[in-house]
């Protein structure tokens, strides 16, 4: 049994849609990330970082203690090695999707958060920043448009690489750009978005959080930004 500390953001999108894609049993445990529901103690023991997602293996294939994992490109990783799919054994095949993985930790997930925080969330919009981080996340799309117009996915076949990428394409209305000028992206994302575990993942966050899109209030923003080191001592 995987326990899943989830939230539905893009970075929890990722974890659910490899569990329902691969079949591994799994019971979500909510972690309302506007209430401050990431800094509880017995979160902190799973996510030091006091972030989601995060998971406990409670059956790792050693057979010893449950194992816990956080980082999403981590988690990702543990459980394609726990259950071998969606991340290929041998190492050039490996080495593709970990390095697509990697990219979206390292580029497209935090520069489009960057953009969703500049563009929709910042209590006083600074042009510069909006339009910088529009920009580059619509760079990053260029790269994953091209990357992608000789193959179905980013490393060949579906794997964890795409899962990582799916859902941080999921709100390009919100960042400010157009599929129709990213073809191959384009067909990409509605090729992931048709799949039932893709559908599956999404209608468990609706179960999770029926509102998502609610306004934020001054007390989530004084929960989610401008946090310091005393939120984790």
């Amino acid at each position: 049994m995987i326990e899943l500390y989830y939230w539905t953001t893009p970075n929890g999108h990722k974890i659910t849609m490899f569990l329902e894609e691969a079949g591994l049993p799994y019971e979500i445990f909510p972690v309302n990330i506007g209430k401050g529901e990431q800094f509880k103690p017995d979160f902190l023991k799973v996510a030091p970082n006091n972030r989601i997602p995060a998971i406990v293996d409670t059956a790792p294939a050693d057979g010893g203690p449950p194992i816990s994992v956080f980082e999403s490109g981590a988690i990702l990783e543990y459980l394609a090695d726990k259950s071998g799919q969606f991340l290929p054994k041998e190492a050039r095949g490996r080495a593709e999707v970990v390095q697509w993985t990697y990219w979206q930790m390292g580029g497209l997930g935090p520069m489009a958060g960057q953009n969703h925080h500049f563009s929709l969330y910042a209590p006083e919009k600074i042009p510069y920043a909006i339009d910088r981080y529009v920009k580059e996340t619509n760079r990053l799309y260029g790269v994953m448009n091209k990357r992608l117009a000789d193959r179905d996915f980013l490393a060949g076949a579906y794997s964890i690489a795409d899962m990582a990428c799916y859902p941080w394409i999921v709100p390009y209305e919100r960042q400010g750009q157009d599929l129709a000028q990213f073809p191959h992206l384009k067909r990409w994302f509605e090729a992931i978005r048709a799949r039932p575990a893709t559908i599956r993942a999404y209608d468990r966050a609706k179960e999770v959080n029926p509102a998502p899109a609610a306004a934020m209030d001054e007390a989530q923003r004084k929960v989610l930004f401008g946090q310091t080191a005393a939120v984790v001592r």
